[in-house]
C-alpha cells in the first residue's frame, strides 16, 4: 500500500517543497544594490579626491570659485542621493498579510488574482479567499469567549475546528505568498532606486560639466 500523502503525520504536504523558495532571490537583489552603492561611492571618491586638486591654480576670482564649489556640491549631492536611495534596498522590510494592501506589491496581487488557480490550485479563488480563514477563526474565537450558552459554544467550537483545518490546509500557500511579497517589496525598492539613480546621474553630470568648465578656462 502506498504511503499516505501526508507521510502518516496528519500534516498536509507542502505543495512548494519541490520548488526553490522566492527568498532565494533576496541575496541577488541585495548584491545588485551593493554593486550600485560601490559604483556611486567610487564616483564620489573621485570627485572628492581629484576635483579640488584639479581646481587648485585654475580658478580665478571669487565668482569662479563659487561656481566651481556649487558644481562640485551638485555632483556630490547626486552621488549622495543615489547611495541613500539604493541603501534602502538593504533594509529588511517587515512583511505581513497587511503588506498585500501596499501599493508596492499591487502588481503582484493583480497577477495572482488574475489567475489564482495557477498559484493556489483549488485551495483558494484569490488572495482574499486564501487569507479569510484566519479572520474567520479569530471571529469565532471571540464569539466563543462572549457566548454564555454552552450549546451554542459547542457549535461555535465545531466551526472553529473547521476554520483551523482550513488554515492548516492553506498555510503552505500563505507562507509562499508572504515569501513572494517579501521579495516583491525588495524588488520594488530596487526599481525605485534605479529611477532615482537616473536623476543622480544627471546631477553628477551637470555638476561635473560645470566644474570642468570653470576649471578648464
Amino acid at each position: 500500500m502506498p504511503p499516505p500523502p501526508d507521510g502518516g503525520t496528519g500534516v498536509p504536504p507542502d505543495p512548494f517543497d519541490a520548488l526553490p523558495s522566492p527568498l532565494d532571490a533576496v541575496p541577488e537583489l541585495r548584491a545588485a544594490a551593493r554593486w550600485m552603492i560601490a559604483a556611486f561611492g567610487a564616483v564620489g571618491a573621485a570627485l572628492i579626491g581629484v576635483g579640488p586638486l584639479v581646481a587648485v591654480g585654475k580658478v580665478h576670482g571669487l565668482g569662479d570659485a563659487l561656481v566651481a564649489g556649487a558644481a562640485l556640491l551638485l555632483a556630490l549631492g547626486g552621488v549622495s542621493l543615489a547611495i541613500w536611495q539604493v541603501s534602502r534596498v538593504l533594509e529588511p522590510p517587515v512583511t505581513t498579510t497587511a503588506t498585500l494592501a501596499d501599493p508596492a506589491v499591487r502588481d503582484l496581487r493583480e497577477l495572482i488574482d488574475a489567475a489564482p488557480e495557477d498559484f493556489f490550485g483549488s485551495a483558494a479563488t484569490g488572495v482574499d479567499d486564501l487569507l479569510r480563514h484566519r479572520a474567520v477563526a479569530a471571529n469565532i474565537q471571540r464569539a466563543i469567549a462572549a457566548e454564555p450558552d454552552p450549546h451554542r459554544r459547542e457549535l461555535l467550537r465545531h466551526h472553529l475546528d473547521r476554520a483551523r483545518a482550513n488554515i492548516s490546509r492553506t498555510d503552505p500557500y500563505v507562507r509562499w505568498l508572504l515569501a513572494m511579497t517579501h521579495v516583491w517589496q525588495i524588488r520594488a525598492a530596487l526599481y525605485t532606486a534605479r529611477r532615482w539613480c537616473l536623476l543622480a546621474v544627471l546631477l553628477v553630470t551637470a555638476g561635473a560639466v560645470g566644474f570642468l568648465t570653470v576649471t578648464g578656462r
